[in-house]
């Protein structure tokens, strides 16, 4: 598919120019066109919490939409950190979970991007005893943590 190609290579352009020799796979998945990157810089592409990752995918994002006339979104991925985070964010929404059920009290954590707050979200709704909302403002924001008061 011609996207796909053309994310490719721009993506292949950019690590290039950054000093960065890697291999990129593409494929389509759920409507948007994901990338895997595979190479042996892995920790300086992912960065600090994933936010060189996140700086990476708007920037080809905006090359791509540049390039091709239909918009579609673009997903990067570094050796399936986006699956590892998404499993220690659920993991430690847990955690903190039964920690605010435990103390009664409420537990702000973060600032946290978008996608990771959102893991947070979903993950705690499955439980009825918390209640969970997004503090603050701009893209990185908390989540407080709040446990609901037993009737008694």
């Amino acid at each position: 598919m011609e996207e796909i190609e053309i994310a490719k290579q721009l993506t292949i352009g950019l690590l290039e120019r950054m000093g960065v020799k890697t291999e990129v796979e593409g494929f389509l998945k759920e409507g948007a066109l994901c990338l895997e990157i595979k190479g042996d810089q892995e920790g300086i592409l992912i960065g600090k919490h994933g936010r060189t990752l996140e700086s990476l995918q708007l920037l080809i994002n905006r090359m791509v939409h540049k390039r091709l006339k239909n918009a579609m979104r673009v997903i990067l991925d570094i050796d399936d950190y986006r699956k590892r985070r998404a499993d220690s964010m659920a993991e430690m929404a847990h955690r903190l979970g039964e920690k605010a059920k435990g103390t009664g009290h409420s537990l702000t954590v973060g600032p946290f991007n978008a996608h990771d707050r959102r893991i947070i979200h979903v993950t705690l709704k499955e439980d009825p005893s918390l209640k969970t909302e997004s503090l603050g403002e701009g893209e990185l924001k908390k989540v407080k943590i709040i446990p609901m008061k037993k009737e008694g």
